[in-house]
């Protein structure tokens, strides 16, 4: 990626300025950009670690062996939060297969199968536009896209609302930063001034969620962001996330994600384990 949002901007509008090609990059950044869409059509897969995508509303986890499809024209900006994170880029030229597909109009999170990261991994030799002259590569990618609506059928539900009500924005930092203590709604409306109801109605207006359902998202979205990043163990990241119980973190955690905690896990934490035991 470009080592600043100026030239970022500038590679961007690059991208666009010739919309009969592909574009790929693969790239180890540590890097933050400013809101941005593309005319193209992207998949994104950070490969090591775990990242975030913001759009103007909400905020989407984006972890690792997952990628995500972003529709053109939609604003967004990613945050990586695994330093020197590697950055598979790929953006594609519109083929009329956008049209021909629900999938390919709508922002998700998918889990990346064998057969994709092999496909990935293959076009890690190429770099820049690719155009239809160049038939081989062209193809390659068509088909890599064309295969992503058979492959990608269980996005992962984690979607984190945002809002720039100053009202709000202090309680929602204060909730992620006390997420290990028993947070209640009237205790929480008493911190900040609000009244019970007041306080609820303004979750609901602004998030779009209750209370109690943004602060289950929020402590899920932050213990994934744990078993990604820390040795912690399942048990540790319950407490940390304010559970007392390991059995209601993880029920809540399948109701959310669709998932297990241990799924999250990344391999080679598993292989020490297995190690360890023998």
């Amino acid at each position: 990626m470009p080592a600043s949002p100026e030239a970022f901007l500038q590679q961007n509008a690059d991208i666009d300025s010739r919309p009969e090609t592909m574009f790929v990059q693969h790239e180890r950044t540590e890097h933050n950009y400013p809101l941005h869409h593309h005319q193209k059509g992207q998949l994104l897969y950070v490969e090591e670690g775990l990242a975030f995508l913001n759009t103007t509303d909400k905020t989407y986890f984006l972890p690792a062996r997952h990628y995500v499809w972003i529709p053109p024209r939609l604003d967004h900006f990613i945050q990586v939060r695994t330093p020197r994170g590697l950055l598979h880029n790929l953006c594609f030229a519109d083929t009329h297969d956008d049209l021909s597909h629900p999938f390919f109009s709508r922002l998700g999170i998918y889990p990346v199968t064998t057969l994709l990261y092999e496909m990935l991994i293959y076009t890690e030799r190429w770099d820049g536009h690719i155009g239809p002259n160049d038939e081989d590569k062209f193809l390659f990618l068509k088909s890599l896209k064309l295969v992503l609506p058979e492959i990608s059928r269980h996005p992962l539900p984690i979607v984190l609302p945002t809002t720039d009500d100053p009202r709000l924005r202090p309680v929602l930092t204060y909730l992620f930063q006390h997420l290990a203590e028993p947070l209640s709604l009237p205790g929480v409306a008493r911190q900040f001034g609000f009244s019970t109801r007041n306080l609820s109605r303004l979750f609901q207006q602004t998030m779009s969620l209750t209370f109690v359902q943004y602060l289950k998202l929020r402590r899920v979205v932050a213990a994934m962001e744990m078993l990604l990043q820390t040795k912690m163990s399942i048990s540790e990241i319950a407490y940390a996330v304010g559970y007392n119980s390991l059995s209601a973190f993880s029920n809540t955690f399948y109701q959310l994600t669709s998932r297990r905690p241990t799924d999250f896990i990344p391999q080679e934490r598993k292989q020490s384990r297995h190690m360890q035991r023998r």
